[in-house]
């Protein structure tokens, strides 16, 4: 878990920064800077939780694959967060905030259990020493 929440952390200064500056210093529409952030630190998020957190060991275009329909569906729901936030009244970024929260609660459970899960898990210190 620990590592999965640094990764996020890295993850998430890079997209609320990239926002930050698409936004404000290059007057980039909120409605194209907020998934253009997102999907950047997305990729970079992918290859740390893969080899970095949770060491899949299942192949890479079958995590990929479930992978993109996540991201499809963050990348909505993301976008949906931060307008409607900033439509009212409370700024894009509590809506960014806000957003980043929701996503990693169910992010954490479907990387562990469908995404990076490997078909065959590695026995556990427990289970090699009984053996």
């Amino acid at each position: 878990m620990a590592r999965f929440l640094i990764v996020g952390g890295l993850s998430f200064a890079i997209d609320f920064g990239l926002l930050t500056l698409l936004h404000e210093v290059f007057g980039v529409e909120l409605w194209l800077a907020t998934p253009i952030a997102f999907l950047t630190s997305l990729v970079f998020n992918f290859v740390l939780q893969r080899v970095f957190t949770f060491r899949a060991q299942n192949g890479r275009s079958v995590s990929l694959l479930k992978y993109c329909l996540l991201v499809a569906f963050n990348t909505a729901a993301v976008d949906f967060i931060v307008n409607f936030a900033e439509w009212m009244g409370l700024g894009y970024q509590i809506g960014k905030i806000a957003s980043t929260a929701l996503i990693t609660a169910w992010n954490f459970l479907l990387y562990k259990h469908w995404i990076f899960r490997s078909g065959s898990r590695a026995p556990s210190d427990s289970e090699e020493i009984s053996a």
